[in-house]
């Protein structure tokens, strides 16, 4: 995987084509291969990367000390798309939801348009069951490394409490130890998911910094699914209503990780809003 520095460590990602930029985000406890089974269904011409974000899968840890706040991560992401001198680009939003607050800290001006899957948002934070197992485990000592080797046992990580209400369909054994490894091999990659599980965060200020989106003069496709109880159905519409260039579409018989439940239809989605911007900038 190619790497590069910014402030905070150094960044693994994957890179593939070439064309406008399009960015795929990753959620907590995962890395970019939440996205394999799409990505190959993705319209050439489009430069895709995708960054293993510090969630507790990424491959080397990050400088010790770095700011992992929800601001750290945005500026993060700011830095990285900078580094690699990005614009025009297609932020695309899934489980972390953290990302969406690049519009309220001033940080969006290479971000052209948004592809948002079901995420955090508004005082969703963090998400139901699952996110609150994450926190609890955070301020519990070993707590981390128990759950990780549970999600490795596939009857149990298909509790509510682990990945049974973020996928609809079983996750496969090799794509869960992919995501587990780095935080069993290297306690420090945990160290850098536990800093932002920690760090603090008011509701008011969630629910602002989500609201900020209103500013946001950039197309959006919310694409969110119409079942599961981690992302309520509603927050999809609701950030439909709030940023002014937005569409919704509904995704049926998925969870959060809608990628992977109905990779196909996901899939479509994209691929019909990416071709549209580029038909529409020509």
């Amino acid at each position: 995987m190619p790497t590069i520095e910014v402030s905070a460590g150094r960044i693994h990602y994957v890179e593939r084509g070439e064309g406008p930029a399009v960015v795929l985000l990753h959620g907590l406890l995962m890395n970019h291969t939440q996205w394999d089974k799409v990505i190959d269904k993705l319209p050439e011409g489009f430069r895709y990367l995708l960054p293993d974000l510090p969630f507790g899968s990424h491959p080397e840890p990050m400088r010790e000390g770095a700011d992992l706040s929800m601001r750290g991560l945005n500026q993060l992401i700011a830095d990285f798309l900078a580094a690699l001198d990005l614009h025009d680009i297609t932020l695309v939003h899934t489980d972390w939801g953290g990302g969406l607050f690049l519009t309220a800290y001033g940080l969006d001006d290479r971000i052209a348009r948004m592809i948002v899957l079901p995420c955090e948002a508004f005082a969703n934070f963090p998400p139901g069951l699952p996110g609150k197992t994450v926190t609890v485990a955070a301020y519990v000592p070993g707590a981390l490394t128990l759950g990780l080797k549970q999600l490795r046992v596939s009857w149990l990580r298909k509790s509510p409490l682990l990945f049974g209400w973020m996928a609809r369909y079983p996750l496969s054994d090799e794509l869960v130890h992919g995501w587990t490894e780095p935080g069993l091999r290297d306690k420090r990659i945990q160290r850098d998911m536990l800093a932002y599980a920690k760090s603090k965060r008011s509701k008011a200020e969630l629910i602002a910094n989500t609201e900020a989106l209103r500013n946001f003069s950039g197309d959006a496709l919310i694409l969110w699914s119409s079942a599961g109880k981690v992302m309520p159905r509603e927050h999809g519409r609701r950030l439909a209503d709030i940023i002014p260039k937005a569409r919704l579409v509904e995704i049926d018989d998925a969870y959060v990780l809608s990628m992977l439940d109905q990779p196909d239809a996901v899939a479509a989605a994209m691929s019909a809003f990416l071709t549209e911007a580029v038909v529409e900038s020509d």
